[in-house]
């Protein structure tokens, strides 16, 4: 018996001995931007993880496929998201995020704080009131627990994780607090990560419309990879947008839909501007990985 004793603690020793090396292996090694577009179905969730360790979450998709998603990408033992960016609190971007909510200790919470009355925004007001409670517990004091902080965000707005830069490039104005019955498409986050000389495009699910006003904004929109508005609606990616873009890569978060999605048209407009297309619903999970200076596609 004490054998089999030494034996599970000499294991449990070796182990802890592989993790430990592997992270100062990590920690010594090149610096890398990871984003993986995340194949979550007729949804939008990506995970981004910075070159110093954060983890970032935009959108969790229509349900808890994000859960077994995230399970591949953050190691078994991590439990707690640095933030989540939720670009609009619709079913297909919202749900997954109301399961993460439940599962894991977010950090940060960023959105436009526009007020829906459903069953699924009241859960989400609920569960972030849950998260913003604060814990006087043995336990949360022993780690050092706070609160969850939740921030309505509107253009102009800048999140530094290191290296990283997350610029809010839309909507103009701050929405908090507004009701808003039908949640417009176009009241969407819009958000840039940029990394070096490198930059990712996240559009939700706006349209041409919104499209047209951030090119006449005059902001900075050039990015290397541009996540696809409304899994490729037909509405949305117009050619001045794509003209002002000019994106390398195109990755389009579709899964099983009777909508069409992604239409003939968004793909055409796609191939004229020579734009390399990526779809969850082929290819899969969608990982990219960045030094600063060149982005480089990972194949699955």
């Amino acid at each position: 018996m004490q054998k089999k004793y030494l034996f599970f603690i000499s294991a449990f020793l070796l182990a802890l001995n592989f993790f430990m090396w592997r992270e100062v292996f990590a920690l010594n090694g090149p610096k890398y931007l990871k984003v993986d577009f995340l194949n979550v179905g007729q949804g939008d969730s990506a995970f981004i993880q910075t070159p110093e360790g954060h983890q970032i979450l935009i959108d969790g998709g229509p349900g808890s496929a994000v859960l077994e998603r995230l399970s591949n990408v953050m190691p078994f033992w991590d439990k707690s998201i640095d933030l989540v960016i939720l670009t609009h609190p619709e079913s297909d971007h919202m749900q997954g995020i109301l399961n993460v909510l439940q599962r894991y200790k977010v950090e940060n919470f960023l959105w436009t704080g526009i007020v829906k009355n459903d069953a699924e925004n009241k859960e989400l007001a609920f569960l972030l009131e849950k998260a913003q409670a604060p814990q006087n517990s043995f336990l949360a004091k022993l780690s050092n627990f706070r609160p969850t902080k939740v921030v309505a965000t509107s253009a102009g707005k800048e999140i530094k994780a290191g290296g990283v830069l997350i610029d809010i490039l839309f909507p103009f104005e701050n929405l908090e607090g507004q009701k808003i019955k039908n949640t417009s498409n176009d009241s969407c986050v819009v958000a840039k990560l940029i990394y070096g000389n490198n930059s990712f495009l996240f559009v939700g699910d706006i349209s041409s419309v919104a499209e047209k006003q951030l090119v006449n904004s005059g902001e900075n929109i050039l990015s290397d990879v541009l996540k696809v508005a409304h899994h490729g609606s037909k509405y949305s990616t117009s050619d001045l947008f794509l003209q002002n873009v000019k994106p390398k890569f195109a990755v389009i978060e579709v899964g099983k839909n009777s909508y069409g999605h992604p239409t003939p048209e968004t793909l055409q407009r796609l191939e004229k501007f020579g734009i390399k297309v990526l779809r969850t619903d082929i290819n899969g999970d969608v990982d990219f990985v960045s030094d600063g200076n060149n982005i480089n596609l990972i194949k699955n």
